[in-house]
């Protein structure tokens, strides 16, 4: 987290420079880190691509709060408690002490943002920090509900939407991503002490949080993954049906994000699971194309109804 300006340092009815220089913050984080989502960001139309740069931005910078791994978690925790109370000081109107908060308050402000969705993704953060795993799946659902399925609400605000049914697949959705995090970052975050998968799964398959330690490829490790990745399957598909609850602006970015994710799970099952060897990601050329296909698809089809 950036050192707080005190430039910054004022009332929430920030000036047109001020707030301009806070969304081009966001966008040059984004560009910069956003990775997988980067490319389906670019199907919205520009208002709305501005406002998730600024999502994402608050996302990913609480995130790293948590996954600062040079810092003690007593020391992240402090940290983690100072932003919460920094976000609610800019929630309020009550002053700007990060280059992020002109822009998140705006955004906040503009789609009518619940603030309890925002502290629900640092209660996800501080979850990392303080679990020592989880017992059963519906514990996990709840990390996976804070960390990513209000993320998934959040977006829907900014893309619109037409049915309350909405929120429910939305959340489906984030799980869909996050267990799909889980299984491609399974190694990785095992090296940090961190198992995700629940231990009842482990059990289930004679599995345990030390052979995924010592990277163990054998039978009972094929079974579990093609169980968790079918579970990921099941969320991906009540995902889908969020589709016809957008408006057309978050068609497109919706459609790319499902496949671009849902690529990413059949990468996994294509290597054989073998998540221990190499980072399975999808090639640019790749992102690229889905992205540009949902774009084509969505004018295209959209066209074609207004006609028919």
């Amino acid at each position: 987290m950036s050192v707080p300006n005190k430039r910054l340092v004022r009332s929430a009815s920030s000036g047109p420079v001020e707030l301009e220089r806070s969304y081009a913050w966001c966008r040059s984080l984004c560009r910069r880190t956003a990775g997988n989502f980067y490319f389906s960001f670019l199907t919205l139309p520009p208002d709305r691509l501005r406002d998730m740069y600024v999502l994402y931005a608050f996302m990913r910078v609480s995130d790293d709060l948590g996954d600062d791994d040079r810092l003690p978690n007593a020391e992240r925790a402090t940290k983690l408690k100072r932003w919460r109370m920094m976000l609610q000081r800019a929630l309020d109107g009550d002053g700007f002490q990060h280059e992020l908060f002109p822009a998140l308050s705006e955004v906040v402000s503009r789609y009518h943002l619940p603030h309890e969705y925002l502290h629900a993704v640092l209660d996800g953060v501080e979850m990392d920090l303080n679990s020592s795993g989880f017992e059963t799946f519906d514990d996990l659902s709840q990390y996976c509900y804070r960390v990513a399925g209000v993320v998934g609400l959040c977006c829907i605000h900014i893309w619109g939407f037409h049915d309350e049914r909405a929120n429910d697949r939305a959340i489906d959705c984030g799980l869909a991503f996050q267990l799909t995090n889980i299984l491609r970052d399974l190694s990785e975050d095992a090296a940090l002490g961190r198992i995700y998968l629940p231990r009842e799964d482990l059990r289930r398959f004679g599995y345990s949080g030390d052979d995924i330690v010592a990277q163990q490829l054998d039978e009972r490790f094929v079974q579990l993954m093609r169980f968790e990745v079918d579970r990921a399957r099941s969320y991906y598909r009540r995902a889908w049906e969020l589709f016809d609850n957008l408006e057309p602006p978050g068609r497109p970015i919706y459609r790319a994000m499902l496949q671009t994710y849902g690529g990413l799970l059949d990468r996994i099952e294509q290597s054989g699971y073998d998540v221990y060897s190499r980072r399975i990601k999808l090639p640019k050329w790749r992102k690229v194309f889905i992205s540009v296909d949902a774009i084509v698809r969505e004018r295209w089809f959209g066209r074609m109804k207004v006609e028919g």
